[in-house]
């Protein structure tokens, strides 16, 4: 059987995870918490994982969202150059999938992920895609759910202060070896394709001049 080696990226929020991923087995792993400047810090510790990885890389696996726009903009940006200059193939994973793969121990309920995001909002995947929704105004469940994201806390006390059938899973953060065994199904054909690029579940808060923009310099 041929040797299969897959680089993950996990850096939808809360910081970046990456590991090597070598026929299955964890190689190699490395993990920064820190948000603010991660666009910088992200390259020099993908670097130091590829420079312990004996043999070829055949795939690239990164994180889509939904999350912050910096953490995955920084990891797809990575991943993407990765895969030009080795010219391997390179796909996205989203946070619900990740988690997905780690196999939570769910007791037969339904995943539900939740985000935090800004102005005391989360973005909600109850398994049909993210929406935003007001803490206040969560969507009530019609069976069993278990809740995993980093705003789990909050939305599990909130459902079930509404009387909802909600477990807390203790999974916060997707990480980077899920990403991987993910991106290695995809390349297998066990997944539908899903390229690299953003999930973004807000529209961007960036909007043209209504006058339009200035002329150009001369």
């Amino acid at each position: 059987m041929a040797r299969i080696g897959a680089l993950g990226i996990s850096s939808a929020y809360g910081g970046c995870s990456a590991c090597l991923l070598v026929d299955g087995v964890v190689t190699a792993q490395a993990r920064t918490s820190e948000a603010v400047g991660l666009a910088a810090a992200l390259p020099a510790l993908v670097e130091t994982l590829l420079h312990t990885l004996e043999g070829g890389l055949d795939l690239v696996a990164v994180s889509v969202g939904p999350g912050s726009f910096t953490g995955l903009r920084a990891g797809i940006s990575v991943a993407t150059g990765i895969g030009l200059a080795l010219a391997v193939p390179v796909v996205g994973v989203t946070v619900t999938e990740a988690f997905e793969a780690a196999q939570l121990r769910l007791d037969g309920r339904r995943l539900w992920v939740a985000i935090a995001a800004r102005r005391g909002r989360v973005f909600l995947d109850m398994g049909d895609g993210a929406a935003a929704f007001a803490t206040d105004a969560l969507p009530k469940p019609a069976g069993r759910i278990a809740i995993a994201g980093n705003a789990a806390n909050e939305v599990t006390a909130a459902l079930a202060a509404r009387g909802a059938d909600v477990m807390l899973t203790d999974a916060r953060l997707p990480q980077a070896e899920h990403v991987a065994m993910v991106g290695m199904e995809r390349l297998a054909g066990g997944r539908t394709p899903l390229a690299p690029l953003p999930i973004y579940v807000d529209a961007p808060e960036a909007k043209l001049p209504a006058a339009g923009l200035r002329a150009a310099p001369v």
